[in-house]
């Protein structure tokens, strides 16, 4: 069976996604589709709109045959860690090919982008320092860094957009680690990343989010049964709530005023902008906003707030980060994606934990002869949980057991294909 590889969010699964899924399909000649998706938390430091068992339920629906978690920190890091974190997932499940959505749309481009700034690594690193030192943000120093190795326009182009940027670190990650992975490209249609109406029936996940906040409907934007589940979820109580999101940020960030220097992305003054704002700020927004300074982007900020609430330490993301996830969890499948993960069993080079009943001596029997991979791999395990936790705390109407991995049934589906997920055309 040929596989092709998605790397995701699903915040929510909405019709352009559906269109990355099915494009994909075609592109690679692909029997099955593997997404790998940010769990609880992701790549921006937002907490996501829905749990993560959800989305995944959702990318079942829509015709997605495999969901895993891509797990912390890389769902929650910058670009290359996020890509890094997604491409060696993929090469782990035995994945042939990955399909990324690009504004470009030409990956001869992109590759010969992602080839420069591999060959010119670390002379791009110093000069994105040092104009990090004059106080600008990080993207403006990037751009300031590669201005003379990318003098073209259509280069110049490509390293404004999002989805090119993801895409070049996508390129750099398969370089990188080797991986046999076939990328495959396609240009991104509909609303724009950060835009937030709707083009030709697609609108961002963005757009969408926003049309939920503000109490619009979201009709003809996302697949039917996406629709009926955001609905049954919502009125039940069940999704985010920002409220609540932005007490215990303050909470956290006021009860240990001393101490924040120590976790992820908190950089020298960092902490006494977060201390300020959690004195002042009355909700989420007001908070982002007051920490947020001119060398910071707004996704810094967040991400440092994520890293404040779910106490992940620097030294420990560090640690995490160096080496590839410990173990993957499965969180959806269909029948043609249990057929696919039965092929590959033998050749995966990282554990897929489906039952957490038994993670505990699946890692000992794995990492047992490796105590620092151990410690790494119990690390990783102890945040996973962390997430989970904190996560349900943020549903205003939450019931039952908060260490969710331990209970959760894994959601399963018939492998419906993508051209059978219904959409309607708003």
């Amino acid at each position: 069976m040929r596989a092709v590889g998605l790397i995701t969010e699903y915040n929510p699964f909405h019709n352009g996604h559906l269109y990355h899924l099915r494009r994909s399909l075609e592109l690679a000649e692909a029997d099955v589709s593997v997404a790998v998706m940010s769990g609880h938390f992701l790549q921006r430091g937002e907490p996501a709109l829905v749990d993560k068992w959800l989305r995944a339920q959702m990318a079942l629906t829509a015709g997605v045959d495999v969901v895993i978690e891509l797990p912390l920190p890389w769902a929650c890091s910058s670009a290359p860690d996020f890509a890094r974190g997604g491409i060696l997932a993929l090469t782990a499940l035995g994945v042939d090919a990955c399909c990324f959505g690009s504004e470009s749309g030409d990956l001869n481009a992109l590759q010969g982008c992602a080839d420069l700034l591999a060959d010119a690594h670390d002379i791009i690193e110093q000069r994105t320092s040092a104009a990090l030192r004059h106080g600008v943000t990080f993207p403006q120093a990037r751009a300031q860094a590669l201005a003379e190795f990318f003098p073209a326009t259509d280069r110049h182009e490509i390293l404004a957009s999002p989805n090119n940027i993801l895409g070049l670190e996508y390129l750099r990650a398969l370089g990188e680690t080797g991986s046999s992975i076939v990328p495959l490209t396609m240009t991104r249609i509909g609303a724009g990343y950060h835009d937030l109406d709707a083009t030709e029936g697609i609108a961002s996940a963005t757009g969408i989010r926003r049309r939920l906040r503000d109490g619009h409907v979201i009709d003809g934007l996302v697949p039917d049964p996406v629709d009926i589940h955001l609905r049954e979820t919502f009125s039940k109580g069940m999704g985010l709530d920002e409220d609540i999101y932005y007490r215990l940020l303050s909470a956290q960030i006021l009860l240990q005023p001393d101490d924040l220097s120590r976790y992820w992305f908190i950089e020298a003054g960092l902490e006494q902008r977060l201390i300020a704002a959690a004195d002042q700020a009355d909700h989420l927004e007001g908070l982002i906003s007051a920490v947020k300074a001119r060398h910071l982007t707004r996704t810094r900020v967040q991400r440092a707030l994520v890293a404040v609430l779910l106490g992940i330490e620097a030294e420990v993301a560090r640690r995490l980060l160096a080496a590839p996830p410990a173990y993957l969890h499965l969180l959806a499948v269909s029948e043609r994606g249990e057929k696919f993960l039965a092929d590959r069993r033998t050749s995966r080079t990282i554990p897929l934990i489906q039952n957490f009943s038994r993670i505990q001596s699946i890692l000992k029997r794995r990492y047992g002869a490796e105590p620092e991979a151990l410690q790494r791999a119990q690390i990783q395990l102890a945040l996973q949980l962390r997430a989970s936790r904190i996560y349900s705390l943020l549903q205003k109407s939450f019931r039952g057991e908060r260490p969710r991995d331990y209970y959760e049934p894994l959601r399963r589906g018939g492998s419906k294909t993508a051209e059978g997920c219904g959409v309607r055309r708003g």
